[in-house]
């Protein structure tokens, strides 16, 4: 993976953001006023019908007294740009020879980030979606109405541990799920999406993204 971080000025950051080559946004707000009207500034054309011109705020941090927002961009609005974060955080994942590497990201109804989590992060036998749920609470009232977003569909079966991620998402009554990549069957068959849909869960394949979240378990596939 390469990322690569742009500090600017203004007219390069700008160039980014027009020809969208830039996924990630952060925005610092700092306790003082630039007064000067010379001062450089984003020179971005307006484009108020486009849907992805409006940007999904991912995350806030205070930072002594300057707040840090970031924003996630790219084409296909939230869900891609979601489950895109879910693909980055998969990349964190500790190496496995016998298990995939996942990331998730639960999103609450008005936007919110509730938790996020990758295979591996806690204990040996984790999974993202597992991760993410133990972090929040398994019984958060806010999962009710919340979307959970997986680079790879949520486990229907399971060797390593008894309660699937599936059970996980329908004993919180998760009521969304939207994923990258459906699962090859190389430890299990255990056909998530379709358990999922068949307990009522609204479930979204996003398959444009299939391609980056199988680059990171590339290492898993048999050799041809």
């Amino acid at each position: 993976m390469v990322r690569l971080l742009v500090e600017g000025g203004a007219r390069v950051l700008a160039e980014f953001l027009v020809r969208d080559l830039a996924d990630e946004l952060h925005l610092a707000v700092a306790p003082f006023f630039v007064a000067d009207p010379a001062a450089p500034r984003l020179n971005i054309p307006s484009n108020p019908s486009g849907p992805d011109r409006h940007m999904t705020l991912a995350e806030v941090q205070r930072l002594e007294d300057v707040v840090l927002h970031r924003y996630l961009l790219g084409p296909g609005g939230p869900d891609h740009r979601f489950a895109s974060w879910a693909v980055e955080l998969s990349r964190l994942c500790p190496p496995s020879e016998s298990a995939f590497s996942v990331g998730a990201v639960i999103v609450a109804e008005d936007g919110e980030v509730l938790s996020t989590g990758f295979s591996r992060e806690q204990e040996e036998h984790d999974h993202a979606e597992e991760v993410a749920l133990r972090k929040l609470g398994f019984r958060d009232p806010r999962l009710r109405r919340a979307t959970i977003y997986s680079s790879l569909v949520p486990c229907g079966a399971r060797a390593s541990r008894p309660v699937t991620c599936v059970q996980h998402i329908l004993a919180a009554q998760i009521p969304r799920v939207v994923f990258a990549w459906r699962e090859p069957p190389l430890f299990t068959v255990g056909e998530g999406a379709e358990q999922l849909r068949a307990a009522g869960v609204a479930v979204i394949e996003l398959p444009d993204l299939a391609a980056r979240a199988r680059a990171v378990n590339a290492h898993l596939e048999p050799r041809g």
